[in-house]
């Protein structure tokens, strides 16, 4: 969801940097919107990952058991069928170092 904006009409790029640097010289701070750091250890976002790949998988499933019978034999259910016979168990079973 955008932000609201200040005036009646978004800003123009040139508006907003003019306002930046407005505020630099009257030695007013800048607020500074920064991206949100993934605090997760490199393990976790390993499980969580792997985790991800075996939900998909199993949408991917029931994906392809609901695909009807003139579909089969389309590219579609040929990529379903290779996501699907994909092997996870490997990747589930490696335990990454700290």
């Amino acid at each position: 969801m955008p932000r609201k904006s200040i005036g009646d009409r978004p800003m123009t790029a040139a508006e907003r940097q003019a306002r930046c640097r407005a505020a630099h010289a009257a030695g007013r701070p800048v607020p500074r919107t920064r991206c949100p750091t993934n605090h997760r250890s490199r393990t976790r976002r390993w499980h969580d990952a792997v985790a991800e790949l075996v939900a998909l998988q199993a949408e991917y499933e029931a994906w392809l058991g609901a695909l009807p019978d003139a579909l089969q034999d389309t590219a579609t259910a040929e990529a379903l069928r290779t996501i699907c016979e994909f092997d996870l168990s490997d990747l589930q079973a490696i335990d990454p170092p700290p």
